[in-house]
């Protein structure tokens, strides 16, 4: 399966291990509640799914990379214990908890939470010495004389010998004591992925021309060579870096992330390429609804992979405008429900300054239990950090321009938190001018041809453009989705008269 899909069938694991009867019992009991064994290649995303379900479920996670450890830090140091038997005392040997199951008990003592995912990576790379240990562990859930916690789902992960030459076979002991998960990598669902983390647009529409260079890895006689998700990410990470500092990736660069290098060669002419088509064709002008003449008929002659290219360029700077209006957007919406409380407070008597000091120290905290339960991801992180930041802006300025009563601080309060709502409103506006613009560009250019449809289906895949569609509305958008939707009906019913004509032709012959 792909690894969405392997997250979708982890995540209905982990609920059905937690789930309990009306007698407070698992329903599925602890011993026949089975790690998860997740095999395939290096670079998937097997960490980030493990990542993305302790976030949206609410629950810890542990991560471990188990090549890292050596058979002490994973099972613990033993000592000598004093212990009587049928009357006679013998040294019997235990061991100190491992620092593996030390750090569950950690995260449960310091964030309140008692269930989550214990995720061990490269489990089938470890040394000889640690090895016997980690099969006891995915068997028995104990290190030593140290179990596991109930309520905690033990995930594994690890590479075919095919990619890696360290890999250890498991035995048919071991494999029929886990709930085994082959995943492959999937273009289209790491694109899903993509649009939604906000990767860099060359990125994206580079792979979507050459998706065969997506995921890659050869044996040469310079030894494998590899271009895999984990690659195309981090080096998107690099370029939006550069891009602010306004730096520029070298052929050098990009080959220090994508060691394939006839692929790394091909995207870096294509980045090239990309930075040239903005300067040809002004993105900018075109979303400004400014674009010359020119513009539109070269880009109607250009070749269809050029096509691509520049569309790719206006869907990434409207994916980007849509992002900033939805975290806005998110902004506005957590300051509301922090405000509703701070007035609520305020009526009740409460000091204005101390109110907004409490309110936001409970998110600081909130995002302390959050990170240290390993549930925050970047963009969460970002948006409760900017909640705190404009909570003490306020507790900060009500101190300074000395708002004694309590009517004046509300009043005040309520101002700058319209300011907030405007900016919403300002970006709102200047993305739904974007997409207007963009779609008279391509109407201009390419009338009602295959590239409107394309189009159109990025937007309603991309993440942030179609949040910002269903919140804000798009005229044609609209227009041509409902155009797209009728063309498809279309389609459907001349196959299914064919059909029915092709079957009554069978029955009179």
């Amino acid at each position: 399966m792909n690894i969405k899909q392997a997250k979708q069938e982890i995540a209905n694991t982990l609920k059905a291990y937690l789930a309990k009867d009306t007698l407070g019992n698992y329903l599925i009991p602890p011993i026949r509640q089975r790690p998860v064994l997740l095999m395939g290649p290096p670079g998937i995303g097997k960490t980030q799914i493990m990542e993305q379900i302790a976030a949206e479920t609410g629950v810890g996670l542990v991560a471990y990379t188990i090549t890292h450890h050596t058979r002490q830090s994973a099972v613990g140091l033993p000592f000598i214990e004093k212990r009587v038997y049928g009357g006679e005392e013998f040294s019997v040997t235990e061991y100190t908890m491992s620092e593996i199951l030390a750090s569950v008990y950690q995260l449960m003592e310091k964030t309140g939470i008692q269930g989550g995912i214990l995720f061990l990576d490269e489990i089938n790379c470890v040394s000889e010495t640690l090895s016997p240990m980690m099969l006891q562990f995915l068997q028995c859930k104990t290190f030593g004389n140290q179990r596991l916690p109930e309520g905690w789902l033990i995930a594994a992960a690890g590479n075919p010998p095919e990619y890696n030459r360290s890999v250890r076979d498991f035995d048919v002991v071991t494999l029929d004591r886990v709930k085994r998960i082959d995943v492959s990598e999937d273009f289209s669902v790491w694109k899903e992925y993509a649009r939604r983390k906000g990767l860099h647009g060359a990125v994206i529409s580079y792979l979507d021309i050459k998706k065969e260079n997506f995921y890659r890895v050869e044996t040469t006689a310079e030894g494998l060579q590899f271009a895999t998700a984990r690659g195309w990410e981090d080096l998107s990470e690099l370029l939006l870096a550069y891009e602010a500092l306004g730096l520029q990736a070298s052929r050098e660069v990009i080959g220090q992330y994508i060691q394939l290098p006839r692929i790394a060669r091909d995207f870096a002419n294509y980045l090239e390429l990309d930075n040239n088509y903005q300067k040809i064709y002004h993105v900018d002008d075109i979303l400004r609804g400014a674009w010359q003449a020119v513009t539109v008929s070269e880009l109607r002659a250009a070749p269809f992979d050029e096509k691509l290219s520049v569309m790719g360029l206006v869907l990434s700077r409207l994916a980007g405008a849509a992002s900033q209006s939805r975290q806005q957007d998110a902004l506005t919406t957590a300051l509301h429900a922090a405000l509703t409380d701070f007035k609520e407070a305020l009526t009740a008597g409460e000091n204005a300054s101390e109110i907004l000091d409490a309110l936001a120290k409970q998110r600081r905290e909130a995002l302390k239990r959050q990170k240290d339960a390993g549930q925050l991801d970047k963009e969460r992180h970002s948006l409760l950090q900017r909640e705190v930041n404009t909570l003490e802006e306020y507790r900060v300025r009500l101190v300074r321009e000395e708002y004694a009563g309590p009517e004046e601080a509300m009043e005040a309060v309520r101002t700058w938190f319209g300011q907030e709502v405007e900016q919403r409103k300002a970006l709102a506006d200047e993305t739904g001018r974007q997409m207007d613009n963009a779609f008279r560009f391509l109407e201009q250019t390419f009338g009602q041809g295959q590239e409107l449809v394309i189009f159109v289906t990025e937007i309603t895949a991309g993440y942030d453009t179609s949040w910002f569609v269903e919140n804000f509305g798009c005229d044609a958008y609209f227009r041509h989705n409902r155009e797209l939707l009728f063309d498809d009906a279309q389609h459907r019913i001349r196959e299914e008269i064919m059909a029915a004509k092709s079957a009554q032709e069978e029955e009179t012959t």
